[in-house]
């Protein structure tokens, strides 16, 4: 066995480390530092679906004022992300157990329910793309219809990769190889885009009004908030939390920022609608979106892995293995079911329901408990004084701060959803403890 591990080129402790569950992960498996966060996160912010949210930023804002609420939302949401990544990698814990001590270790499986539903659609989603791209790519051969075929062979590379885990996914395909396929395949996209087109005058039209910049924020905000929930299954294999954070805050700064702004001019300066086709009409245009779809893989193989490890937190028993095949299964027969028509809706909806959400984490973590977690405690459904592992205020503030969203963005949406539910759900649980408990 370790000879045949050795010939693939994945240390035997990588392999092995794809086999844990939600207990903290042992000295040796915490191996990870600034390079590799930096490289995993630039790689998870990148991608076709990305590019396609940044097609809707335009024409509703300017290409200027849409490049202005990327970077903006791209803070807010990176601050977001490495502050909740941080809970992981101080103990070694994934996303949901990170959850125990504020909702109690069974009011923690309602996020961990609701965490697994919207994993399993982003990772549909992925595979939605990458099957639609490649049945674009392979039409001249094939002739249309390939979806099918291509999308089940897309769900199998990813659920390959998951089987692999976290560590052989950073240190034997990302920084070997997925990284610079990223960087050749946008510098060229970019490149020939500049030289064939008139950017100047596309970036120069005045947005239509269809959407406010604080939408527009928002809007960015939901790809690195989609990802809190998921952050610390992967940087609690960090060295240690201060390269983790870094590594991931400026990653996916970096690659968030590009990809959101390089979505919105394609649809400026290209003729059509459509981002494949898009893609496709420029040079080297299949051979550039083939790479694309290679690196696509790594977003959709962070959550199917983390639906596992999501679903672990209710059912630590369960192999890890056959929860990762099982969910490649449900994503896939999403993909083959559904379409993208809702995709604007969905990026609101994760935005509603997960900020909130580690609002009370974070007031709870790095406010009341000054970043100290008993580890015992974490694993006995009785510990905290909850109500049968459950606590009650915990699930009100988050409530509070999903209502406060919704009533945002309903009554004024110029001052966008994502801040005040935040603030909401954190002075909420901060406030009730006071009172309550």
């Amino acid at each position: 066995m370790t000879t045949q591990v050795q010939a693939l080129g994945a240390p035997r402790d990588d392999l092995a480390a794809a086999t844990l569950g939600i207990e903290p992960v042992p000295g040796r498996y915490r191996v990870l530092g600034f390079l590799d966060y930096f490289v995993l996160w630039a790689d998870l912010g990148v991608g076709l679906l990305v590019l396609l949210a940044g097609t809707l930023l335009v024409p509703g804002l300017g290409f200027w004022a849409a490049l202005a609420a990327i970077v903006v939302g791209t803070l807010v949401g990176n601050l977001l992300l490495g502050l909740a990544g941080t809970v992981g990698s101080d103990y070694g814990i994934p996303s949901m157990v990170t959850l125990r001590p504020s909702f109690g270790v069974r009011g923690s499986y309602l996020p961990s329910l609701v965490n697994a539903v919207q994993l399993i659609g982003w990772a549909a989603f992925e595979v939605i793309i990458m099957a639609h791209a490649s049945e674009r790519i392979a039409a001249p051969l094939l002739g249309t219809g390939s979806y099918p075929i291509w999308a089940v062979i897309w769900s199998g590379v990813v659920v390959l990769m998951a089987l692999g885990g976290p560590l052989v996914v950073v240190r034997q395909w990302l920084e070997k190889a997925g990284i610079w396929i990223v960087l050749a395949t946008a510098t060229w996209i970019v490149l020939y885009v500049v030289t064939h087109y008139d950017v100047a005058a596309a970036v120069a039209r005045p947005g239509d009004g269809s959407l406010t910049f604080a939408q527009a924020v928002d809007l960015v905000v939901a790809m690195p908030i989609s990802w809190l929930p998921l952050v610390a299954d992967y940087n609690r294999f960090a060295r240690d939390s201060r390269s983790a954070f870094w590594g991931t805050f400026l990653g996916y700064a970096v690659a968030n920022v590009s990809f959101y702004a390089l979505g919105a001019l394609l649809i400026l300066v290209l003729p059509t609608n459509d981002l494949i086709g898009a893609i496709l009409s420029v040079a080297f245009g299949a051979a550039g979106l083939v790479l694309l779809l290679g690196d696509e893989t790594d977003n959709a193989f962070a959550d199917i892995y983390s639906t596992a490890i999501s679903v672990k937190n209710i059912l630590p028993g369960w192999s890890t293995r056959w929860l990762v095949a099982g969910f490649g299964l449900i994503a896939l027969g999403i993909a083959l079911a559904v379409d993208l028509t809702q995709y604007q809706g969905f990026l609101f909806l994760v935005g509603s329901l997960f900020t909130p959400l580690f609002g009370v984490l974070f007031a709870d973590y790095f406010v009341l408990r000054h970043r100290r977690y008993d580890v015992a405690a974490l694993y006995d459904p009785d510990a905290g004084g909850h109500v049968r592992g459950i606590n009650p205020i915990a699930l009100l503030a988050w409530a509070t701060g999903v209502a406060a969203y919704f009533a945002v963005i309903n009554g004024a949406p110029w001052l966008g959803g994502t801040l005040p539910s935040l603030a909401a759900s954190l002075a909420a649980y901060l406030v009730l403890r006071r009172l309550l408990a």
